[in-house]
């Protein structure tokens, strides 16, 4: 199993092909025996949770057989090749993951998965309850801006099914020793931890890290991964 997650930007006039995206892209996906999930999402201007969206900056989140077959997505490669002007592709292979997407569970791993000897990739997301949409915005700013600061931070994306209520964020750290200090040794984290729980934010949640293999293509201008991990897929 190979996932990947493909930030993809348009141009300001192009847009409008953005939201057609969102809409056909569904179809090749939706019978593509070679992908067993995928979820095309909008992004946040920041990089994580965010309620102001960036209209040029769109997502497409998928679970393949190989990094062969998303390549061999050839209508999605061509719309991307034609209408966009800039392409970042991070391959990941998951190592744990629990809560369900939409009623599935999405990631399937092994026990005796190779460990995370390099950078790793957090996905956390969410189905916020209507009733305490209030509650979740006011807290989760204060912790991203925490995270970004953080030793081992590298990057991170917002993204989300729909505005307001169905959001996720991905970020990558340099290993699985940094991350786990930022999740379990920041206090504000822990106390948007026990908030969650306290105040059962969520109708549905989950929450996967994944070994990163590689990535390819650029995001505002340059790789983030650049100079940070090899090309660990024919490891698979």
């Amino acid at each position: 199993m190979i996932v990947s997650l493909t930030i993809i930007r348009y141009r300001p006039i192009l847009v409008p092909f953005a939201l057609l995206a969102m809409a056909i892209h569904r179809i090749p996906l939706a019978i593509d025996k070679k992908c067993s999930f995928w979820k095309l999402m909008g992004s946040g201007r920041n990089g994580t949770f965010d309620l102001n969206p960036d209209w040029q900056q769109w997502a497409l989140l998928a679970v393949w057989e190989d990094k062969q077959d998303f390549e061999n997505s050839s209508f999605i490669q061509s719309w991307w090749k034609t209408f966009t002007y800039e392409k970042w592709t991070i391959f990941m292979e998951p190592l744990n993951s629990h809560g369900k997407w939409d009623g599935k569970e999405p990631f399937s791993f092994t026990e005796n998965a190779k460990p995370a000897d390099g950078p790793v990739g957090v996905l956390t997301r969410a189905t916020i309850r209507f009733n305490k949409l209030k509650s979740f915005w006011k807290n989760v700013d204060p912790v991203a801006k925490i995270m970004e600061k953080a030793p081992g931070y590298i990057t991170s994306v917002g993204v989300g099914e729909a505005p307001f209520f169905r959001q996720a964020t991905f970020s990558i750290w340099e290993s699985m020793d940094t991350m786990k200090a930022f999740a379990y040794g920041s206090i504000e984290h822990g106390e948007v931890i026990k908030k969650t729980r306290q105040q059962n934010w969520y109708s549905e949640e989950l929450f996967a890290r994944f070994r990163i293999l590689c990535s390819e293509g650029t995001l505002n201008g340059n790789n983030p991964m650049d100079g940070i991990t090899t090309n660990k897929m024919d490891e698979l």
